[in-house]
């Protein structure tokens, strides 16, 4: 459920109480008597808790003290977690509102505990039978602090908002949100936030020679989609536009290279690259950043019919280069260099991608953060970890030198579309720059994108990482002169 909130110049005493506090002798005398005072002291002494809920059966009063942290950034997660776990307790009471308030220097910490209360009360619930009786009861928060603003709490629910639809896309069934129901739905979203959508048909996508998007399209019986989506404002700071692409396969089998059954459950999730780019310029677009944008997200599901793709085949990619496909499975790179190389048209500022491309991204780091390399974009690259650690969405720069390229040279065409055992997550990369000519960072989620365990705030199923990551670094362009 997508919490309500608001702010109020007032702690509504009507309602349960959170207090984000320091210490605890910063919690007003009025609001705890000596034997409760005396209690916590003691939770604090000996349990070293941090999130106590006073036992009352009136005016139930939670308190969150400030944990121990080596930064500024894992002390701030440390509060979405307690949000989230704050959250489970309150759904679980069935209490369906609640007020938080801090102490005055605790304003950074009380909107990181809401950030992580309003994530984590996220569900998919759509194929249960009986999904009434299962939905969260929290439905609105109250917060009360002179340093939070109508405008950070409007980004917050911006931010939520965009969050909810990519896992919601994430989440859903091929059956239900093929390549073109997946467009569709990007209409929808570009319709609500003022955003120009275009659909590129099969046919048109033919025209263009996108070999890569049409051949792993083969083995469907569905067609490909190319969604193209134009943030153009008009206060726009930036002269050249900033152009994110997303994997959209929306169902992975591996193709004629058929993956174990064991590998294929989640691979609804192969489509988490593209709902991702289009929900962060969505939440662009909606919170009216000055910044011209564009998102590109290419679409198909990669199945093992009669005429799929084979290994050997020999293909031509949307900017004349020629592929020799080893593997069916290494899908996502095929489509994604041909939107890359239509990128180019738009001679963009910076080009970011987004997939869950391979596996040897997710061996490498886990769930735990993003691989990434760039080309010709090393300031970009650091603002980018700059905001990965603000959001704690982190990023792992992997090298991205020219030795991993030769990995990728074919007997029989330019290039092979794989490199080998080693350096997987890098030599897919390299793939991929070849089809760029700008400023370019490739972000590979497949470790993060999808988790099959709940994961605090980041929930069960799609977590929509990368979404705040993409804001909190063009929000930040949009303060600066030029972008």
């Amino acid at each position: 459920m997508l919490i309500q909130i608001e702010k109020s110049k007032r702690i509504p005493t009507d309602l349960p109480q959170l207090w984000v506090l320091n210490e605890l002798k910063e919690l007003p005398s009025a609001l705890i008597n000596a034997d409760e005072r005396n209690w916590v002291k003691e939770q604090l002494k000996h349990d070293k808790r941090h999130l106590i809920r006073i036992p009352r059966a009136k005016n139930l009063l939670y308190l969150c003290f400030t944990k121990e942290a080596s930064t500024e950034e894992s002390m701030l997660e440390g509060f979405r977690t307690m949000g989230d776990k704050l959250g489970r307790q309150l759904n679980e009471q069935k209490i369906t509102q609640i007020a938080v308030t801090a102490s005055a220097s605790c304003g950074a910490k009380l909107f990181a505990l809401c950030e992580g209360l309003m994530l984590g009360n996220y569900q998919f619930l759509k194929y249960f039978s009986k999904a009434e009786s299962m939905t969260n009861t929290l439905s609105k928060i109250v917060i009360t602090h002179e340093s939070l603003t109508s405008a950070d709490i409007e980004r917050l629910k911006i931010l939520t908002d965009a969050v909810f639809r990519c896992r919601d896309l994430v989440n859903e069934p091929v059956q239900q949100l093929g390549a073109t129901a997946l467009a569709e739905v990007f209409q929808t979203m570009g319709a609500e936030a003022g955003i120009e959508v275009e659909v590129l048909s099969k046919a048109r996508i033919e025209a263009l020679r996108m070999g890569g998007l049409l051949g792993v399209n083969k083995g469907s019986v569905d067609p490909p989609t190319f969604t193209i989506m134009e943030y153009k404002p008009a206060n726009r700071i930036n002269k050249k536009p900033y152009v994110l692409v997303g994997k959209g396969v929306v169902y992975d089998t591996g193709g004629i290279s058929l993956k174990p059954s064991a590998s294929m459950i989640d691979m609804k999730s192969d489509m988490a690259g593209a709902a991702t780019v289009a929900a962060s310029i969505f939440a662009i677009a909606k919170a009216k950043l000055p910044l011209w944008m564009v998102a590109l997200m290419p679409a198909t599901d990669n199945r093992p019919s009669g005429n799929a793709q084979v290994p050997g085949d020999v293909i031509t990619m949307y900017n004349g280069t020629t592929v020799e496909v080893l593997n069916t499975d290494a899908e996502g790179r095929l489509i994604l260099a041909d939107a890359l190389a239509y990128a180019s048209k738009y001679d963009p500022q910076l080009v970011i991608d987004m997939a869950t491309l391979t596996g040897a991204a997710h061996a490498a780091v886990g769930k735990y953060a993003t691989v990434a390399m760039q080309a010709r974009a090393l300031r970009e690259m650091e603002l980018l970890k700059q905001s990965g650690n603000r959001m704690y969405e982190r990023i792992a720069e992997f090298p991205f030198w020219d030795e991993y390229k030769e990995l990728l040279k074919s007997d029989v065409a330019d290039l092979k579309n794989i490199g080998g055992p080693y350096a997987g997550a890098i030599t897919a990369g390299k793939f991929l720059e070849h089809f760029t000519d700008y400023p370019y960072i490739h972000l590979d989620i497949a470790g993060p994108a999808f988790v099959d365990k709940r994961d605090s705030y980041r929930g069960l199923g799609g977590t929509g990482v990368g979404i705040r990551l993409l804001f909190d670094f063009f929000l930040h362009k949009s303060k600066k002169k030029n972008g």
